[in-house]
């Protein structure tokens, strides 16, 4: 964890879990104007498949932010980081709390039983890749510099 240099936030204005909040609303509502379930009727394996995923966002997001509060450095993207984390799920990817997003909308997916937020999903990770990872990742060169560059070497964007 180091100290920042003094910079602006990485631009991102709107909270980025709002994106996939979008795509399953657009997979709910297609879903229910025309019926695409992934099971017939009730099946064991998807709901369990769905509530492991569940777990998985779970296990991300509470180990990302308590990687965060122990930095003392914020959530929200349109703030300056006060620390740059690299520890906890942060060393295993450079976005546990986006990879935590996709694992909670494919476990509502599977949950609420229909392709339609299958279909989004993709649109939403491109989105969330290049308008906020983007944005996010050229700040923190900006603000970390060469330690940032080592970290981003070592560690994948996503999985």
């Amino acid at each position: 964890m180091t100290e920042p240099k003094t910079v602006a936030h990485p631009g991102v204005w709107f909270p980025p879990p709002f994106i996939y909040v979008a795509g399953f609303v657009a997979g709910w509502l297609l879903e229910r104007w025309r019926p695409l379930p992934i099971t017939a009727g009730t099946s064991t394996a998807r709901e369990v498949g769905g509530l492991a995923a569940l777990v998985v966002w779970l296990a991300f997001f509470v180990a990302a932010l308590l990687s965060f509060r122990r930095a003392r450095t914020t959530l929200i993207p349109n703030k300056p980081a006060s620390a740059f984390v690299t520890s906890g799920p942060y060393g295993i990817t450079r976005n546990p709390m986006y990879v935590s997003l996709v694992a909670l909308y494919l476990g509502l997916m599977l949950l609420m039983n229909s392709w339609w937020p299958a279909i989004f999903l993709p649109f939403v990770v491109l989105i969330v890749d290049r308008f906020v990872i983007a944005r996010e990742e050229r700040y923190l060169a900006s603000a970390f510099g060469a330690e940032y560059d080592e970290y981003r070497r070592q560690v994948r964007r996503w999985l």
